[in-house]
């Protein structure tokens, strides 16, 4: 990283409510956890006393297997956003400029900063429109799939063609899936591209954020280098051993599906009484409203005992909510404090 950007740089916003009496929407991950998490993590606490295995086969192997690539082009990471820095670091330098969507994840920009490179900033769903002549003087692109904020996934084949176009352009393409694994999309991985890099987290899918365990994937002299600059030890024993364990629940990722879709559909459909709301293939979306003040919606949405995210620290967004998607029983509860309908109105039985 570089020095003088570290001394003049600033932490971003993020979801996740440290108040535990309020219920927290504003945090994007799973409810649920796999059965048998707790007990791989007290196994894998005992062995904690010594250093992990650096080279992490059951995790790289659980993790190829999870995003269809081979074993050796994982590289594990304490968490999605560890990956994405990883990247940047062995990609960007002092004075590069990178390709950054708006509205999106704050941390791109951040991160781009962080390497004293200036970040580039486009429309999220213009960016795979883009041609050489803005591609050849970026040394790095990002792409968020699903986005976040705005829920929607980038279909498979127009991201091939870009990273076709990257390619040509000389510029790194790293794509961003922490979301992903709530789809039933293929992961840019399976294009085993040398200038493209995903990073992954587990830790959204499988309700357990303060685990930070995720990775990256890459090919060629991109993915040697990126192993090299990887940190020694990357994940702890019990990050490494529930990881490797959740990637694979086949049951639980299509049951976490099916479940965030059927929720998803009808707390949109209950939302649209009062804001405007974006289509989503995360488990998130978000909310418009419109000539109401954002920051009246947030707190007497905490008044009513609920977190929710407030979105206009996104780029471009300022009237804006975004709203995770979890359980019905909770769901109910947001829409109650949103002022949409009655706790029970909707519930089953």
């Amino acid at each position: 990283m570089d020095p003088d950007a570290i001394r003049e740089g600033e932490r971003v916003p993020h979801g996740g409510e440290p108040d535990r009496d309020l219920l927290d929407f504003s945090a994007n991950t799973n409810p649920r956890t796999p059965d048998g998490a707790a007990e791989v993590y007290g196994d894998a606490l005992a062995e904690a006393r010594r250093y992990p295995d650096d080279d992490y086969p059951d995790f790289r192997a659980a993790a190829g297997e999870f995003v269809g690539c081979e074993a050796e082009r994982v590289l594990p990471t304490p968490g999605g956003l560890a990956a994405i820095r990883l990247a940047m670091e062995a990609v960007l330098e002092p004075g590069d400029e990178a390709l950054v969507p708006y509205p999106s994840f704050g941390e791109y920009a951040r991160e781009v900063r962080l390497q004293g490179a200036a970040p580039r900033f486009v429309r999220y769903d213009d960016l795979l429109d883009l041609g050489p002549t803005t591609l050849e003087p970026c040394a790095l692109a990002v792409v968020c799939t699903p986005n976040n904020p705005t829920g929607d996934a980038v279909d498979p084949d127009a991201l091939a063609s870009f990273a076709a176009r990257c390619v040509a352009a000389d510029t790194t393409l790293l794509v961003d899936e922490a979301f992903l694994g709530f789809t039933d999309r293929p992961s840019t991985a399976r294009l085993d591209r040398e200038n493209v890099v995903v990073a992954r987290s587990l830790t959204k899918l499988f309700g357990l954020p303060g685990l930070r365990a995720g990775f990256a994937v890459a090919s060629g002299d991109r993915r040697d280098a990126l192993e090299t600059a990887r940190r020694s030890w990357s994940l702890g024993t019990p990050a490494a051993r529930v990881g490797a364990h959740c990637l694979r629940r086949d049951e639980f990722v299509r049951e976490t599906r099916e479940r965030v879709a059927d929720e998803r559909d009808r707390l949109r459909e209950a939302l649209e009484e009062r804001f405007d709301v974006r289509p989503s293939d995360a488990p998130y979306l978000l909310c418009d409203v419109g000539d109401r003040d954002a920051a009246t919606v947030i707190a007497d949405a905490r008044a009513a005992g609920v977190a929710v995210r407030d979105a206009t620290t996104f780029r471009g967004l300022d009237a804006h909510v975004r709203v995770a998607v979890k359980d019905r029983a909770a769901n109910d509860r947001l829409l109650a404090a949103l002022g949409v309908r009655d706790a029970d109105e909707g519930s089953e039985g």
